[in-house]
Order: C-alpha cells, then sequence, then structure tokens
C-alpha cells in the first residue's frame, strides 16, 4: 500500500494523531516534518511522516470526538483539512514518507482480564500479529508469521472466548464465527506436533461442519490439562515466530530487537527479566510432564517511555483433574 493510500486510510477509520506536538501547536517543527501514528503496538512502531510540513489552526491534542478530514491536492503540496468537533486545522505539506520499526513481542503479554492467561496472552499476541499482516503487508512478516496470523480467523481462540481486554475495548471483526481454512490448517499441524490425536480428530470434525457448536467445544478444550500440549506448542510457535526478521524486511538474517528505552531503563528491565527467569526455572524443576512457565513482560512504547512502568510476569500453566490452573507471578 502507498503512502497517499495509508494516509487516507488513517482518515477513514477517523484516525488523526500526531507525535511530538502539543495542544494548540501551529507552525513547523524542527526538521520541518510531522509525524502521524500509523500503526502501534506491542510488535511495532509505525508513523506516517509528512516531510516539510507546516501546520495552521488549533490542532487538539488527544481529542477522542468525532473526526471529519479531506485531502487534496494544490499545485505541488498536499493540503488536510482535519475538523475535529467544533475545532479546525489545516497541514500543507509536499509528500509522505513512512517511518517503521519491528520489535521482538514474544515475550510480551498483558493481564488485563482474569482466567486462562496463557490463551488470552495468545489471542492477544496473534491479534497484534495480525493487524501488523494487514496494516503493514505480508512483507513485514516472516513465513511462520504468516501462517499464524490466520489463527485471527480460528473462533476457539479469538476474542469470542478469550479476550486479552475487558469487552468495552474489544474491537470486533466482520464474521468472527467464521474459521478460515488457513487457520484450521496451521491447528491441525500444532495437534500432529503434540501427538494430540483427540483434539486433531474435533478440528477435523469442525473444519466439515464450521458450526459453533464445535466452535464452542473446541474452545473449551484448550483450556482442559490433557490438551495442555497445544497452547503450550503455540506458545513456543509464537516466541520463534517473533524472533526472526522477515527476508524482504532486512537482508541478513537476524531477530526483532527489543526496545531501547536508554542504558538506564534498559538496566532495569534487563534485572527484572534476570529474576523472572530465575523463578521460571524453579518452577519449571517441579512441574509435572506436559506443565509449562513463561516470562512475559510489559513496556511502554518507545516514542512514548515515559507514561508507562515495566512489569514482569511468570505464568505457569498447570494441571489439574480436569482443567488447566495458571498461576501468574508478579516479578519485583
Amino acid at each position: 500500500m502507498k503512502n497517499l493510500e495509508k494516509l487516507n486510510q488513517l482518515l477513514e477509520q477517523e484516525q488523526c494523531e500526531f507525535v511530538g506536538i502539543e495542544d494548540g501547536f501551529t507552525g513547523s517543527t524542527a526538521d520541518g516534518c510531522l509525524r502521524l501514528i500509523y500503526l502501534m503496538n506491542d510488535c511495532v512502531e509505525s508513523f506516517l511522516v509528512l516531510k516539510n510540513a507546516r501546520m495552521t489552526g488549533n490542532y487538539r491534542k488527544g481529542y477522542e470526538g468525532e473526526l471529519e478530514a479531506s485531502l487534496e491536492r494544490q499545485g505541488k503540496d498536499y493540503v488536510l483539512v482535519v475538523h475535529q468537533g467544533e475545532s479546525l486545522f489545516t497541514v500543507f505539506f509536499e509528500d509522505v514518507l513512512f517511518e517503521c520499526q519491528l520489535y521482538d513481542y514474544g515475550s510480551v503479554g498483558h493481564f488485563w482480564v482474569k482466567g486462562h492467561e496463557n490463551l488470552r496472552v495468545l489471542e492477544y499476541q496473534i491479534a497484534i500479529l495480525r493487524d501488523k499482516y494487514d496494516y503493514l503487508g505480508e512483507e513485514f512478516c516472516n513465513q511462520e508469521e504468516r501462517k499464524l496470523a490466520a489463527l485471527r480467523d480460528f473462533p476457539p481462540l479469538n476474542y469470542l472466548f478469550y479476550a486479552s481486554v475487558p469487552e468495552k475495548y474489544i474491537v470486533p471483526v466482520d464474521n468472527p464465527w467464521e474459521v478460515s481454512e488457513e487457520a484450521l490448517e496451521v491447528i491441525k499441524e500444532i495437534a500432529e506436533e503434540t501427538g494430540d490425536e483427540v483434539f486433531l480428530k474435533a478440528v477435523e470434525e469442525y473444519g466439515q461442519s464450521r458450526s459453533v457448536r464445535m466452535a464452542k467445544r473446541i474452545a473449551r478444550m484448550l483450556r482442559m490439562s490433557r490438551h495442555v500440549g497445544i497452547a503450550r506448542v503455540l506458545a513456543e510457535r509464537v516466541r520463534k515466530a517473533a524472533g526472526v526478521y522477515p527476508e524482504r524486511v532486512r537482508k541478513a538474517a537476524g531477530v526483532y530487537p527489543e526496545r531501547d528505552f536508554g542504558e538506564e531503563k534498559n538496566r532495569f528491565l534487563q534485572g527484572l527479566m534476570e529474576k523472572a527467569e530465575d523463578v521460571r526455572r524453579e518452577r519449571e524443576g517441579v512441574e509435572r510432564r506436559g506443565e509449562y512457565s513463561v516470562v512475559y513482560r510489559e513496556e511502554p512504547f518507545v516514542y512514548d517511555c515515559d507514561s508507562v512502568s515495566f512489569q514482569v510476569f511468570v505464568v505457569t500453566v498447570k494441571k489439574g483433574f480436569l482443567w488447566q490452573r495458571n498461576v501468574v507471578e508478579k516479578v519485583q
């Protein structure tokens, strides 16, 4: 997607948030560029850069109401006119550039909703991966990510059953009960990898019926102790996928970098992660077959890293008589 198309996409979604300027800003920045947030989540921070830009009017920072915008070409310049309710501002600019940084999200998890935390983390990671795929394109995803992104279309694992955010924050998708062929193939691969023939048979039946009843049955199976291997292997595949750059983004093989918050904050976060790893190894030493522990972290975005504190958790998935039990420990 071309940069102007990306800008129009934002405006159609009534999104227009600039970075690095204050409420009531007018004029130009020091480098002559204005940056709009394009896609911002735990796996990517991206911006549309309006080159040689100047703003007039009254920009309202943090505005969350209705927004109307129009974009026109006038000679060599583009003119963006935005109504934020009763306020109006205009931006004149010459071109739109794109800035993007991909990050390692395999160890990022949030615990906004209690219960079944291992599945809710997976729902969150798959959702942000799918956003990266949809908004940036497959060239920003490696081969494994392209496969895992399809799981957004696997109802037993999406927000219908294991939402990672409270209901009021859920962004619904079209036809959330519709399962894709690609998603079914990925889940079948995982079931075969774990040797879970019962789960594999259920998924094959689901693929034939595409029924809500079967979706509910499989969602229930995902949290049963006998099928704990499905979530464990899926979590491992997400972590592995998050650690390899796609070739078209970076020619040399490497890993997605962690965010850089400066030496002091990096050292503090690293200390928490090392403590958490010690806890994880300790829990691992007494786990039963099939149980597992994972270290997750919460961190702010680089562009706004003063607003959120770091938090690190160890999630241990234990096997009960029938149901899995999640133990979430915050490391301090």
